[in-house]
C-alpha cells in the first residue's frame, strides 16, 4: 500500500522542453490546476446562463458563492474594495474547488503544495504593494507607522511592521498549505489502518471499526476545512487589500 506522502508526489505527464538544463514538463499538479479552473468556470457559466428570476439550485449556489465573496470583501475593504472583486472571487473559487477536488480518491490536492499556495499569496502581496505605491506614492509607507503611535517609538515599531509586512506571503501561504497537507496525511494514515487490519481476518476487521469511524469523521472534517480554508485565505486577502486602499488606518 502506498505511503501517506506518496499522494503529494509531483509526476511528469509529458515532457515539453528543456530550458537552461531544467526540465519543463506538464505535471499532475498542472493538470489538476487546469481541471480546477475548468470546473469552476463551467459551473459558473452553466449555472448562470439562464439567469432566471426564480433561480434553480445551480444558479442559487452560484449566487450564494458570489454574494459570500462580495460580502467578505465589502466588510474587510469597504465599498472601494469592490474594484478587486474579480481577483478575490477568482482566488476564492480556485481554492475552494481545488480543495474539494482533492477530497476525491486518487485526486491530487494542489493546495497541499507550498509552491502553489505561495504563488497565490505572492500574487496578493504584489497586487497590494504595487497598487498601494501607485495610488498613494510614499503615503503608502504610513502603513508601517500606525496612527497614534508616538514618534519616539518609530525606530522600534517601523522595523517590526516592515518585517511583518514582508512575511505576509509566507504566513498567508503556509496556513492553507499546512492544513491541507496535515489533514490529508492524517486521513490517509487512518484509511491505511483500515486496509491493514482488514487483512487479519474477522478479528482484524473488528479492530478496523474504530479506524473506519475515524476515517469517516476525518473526511467530514476535511470537507469542512476545505471550505473554511478557502474563506480564511479570501478574508486575509481582503484585509491586505484594505491596507492598499487605506494605508493610514
Amino acid at each position: 500500500m502506498a505511503g501517506p506522502i506518496e499522494q503529494f508526489e509531483i509526476k511528469s505527464l509529458f515532457h515539453i522542453a528543456e530550458v537552461g538544463g531544467h526540465d519543463i514538463s506538464f505535471t499532475n499538479s498542472a493538470a489538476f490546476m487546469v481541471v480546477t479552473v475548468a470546473i469552476a468556470s463551467l459551473f459558473l457559466m452553466l449555472s448562470t446562463r439562464r439567469r432566471g428570476l426564480v433561480p434553480n439550485r445551480a444558479q442559487s449556489a452560484a449566487e450564494i458563492l458570489y454574494e459570500f465573496a462580495s460580502k467578505t470583501l465589502r466588510e474587510n475593504a469597504g465599498e472601494h474594495g469592490m474594484r478587486f472583486f474579480p481577483l478575490v472571487f477568482s482566488l476564492f473559487m480556485f481554492i475552494l474547488v481545488a480543495n474539494l477536488i482533492g477530497m476525491f480518491p486518487y485526486a491530487f490536492t494542489v493546495t497541499s503544495h507550498i509552491s502553489v499556495t505561495f504563488a497565490l499569496a505572492l500574487l496578493v502581496f504584489l497586487t497590494v504593494t504595487m497598487y498601494g505605491l501607485v495610488k498613494h506614492g510614499f503615503g503608502f509607507l504610513r502603513l508601517f507607522m500606525p496612527s497614534g503611535v508616538p514618534l519616539v517609538l518609530a525606530p522600534i515599531i517601523i522595523p517590526i511592521e516592515v518585517v511583518s509586512y514582508l512575511s505576509r506571503p509566507v504566513s498567508h501561504s503556509v496556513r492553507l498549505f499546512a492544513v491541507m497537507l496535515a489533514g490529508h496525511i492524517t486521513l490517509k494514515v487512518f484509511a491505511g489502518f483500515v486496509v491493514s487490519l482488514s487483512g487479519f481476518g474477522a478479528l482484524g476487521m473488528l479492530g478496523a471499526v474504530m479506524p473506519l469511524m475515524m476515517t469517516v469523521a476525518l473526511t467530514g472534517l476535511e470537507l469542512l476545512m476545505s471550505v473554511i480554508q478557502a474563506y480564511i485565505f479570501t478574508m486575509l486577502t481582503c484585509m491586505y487589500l484594505n491596507d492598499a486602499l487605506h494605508p493610514s488606518h
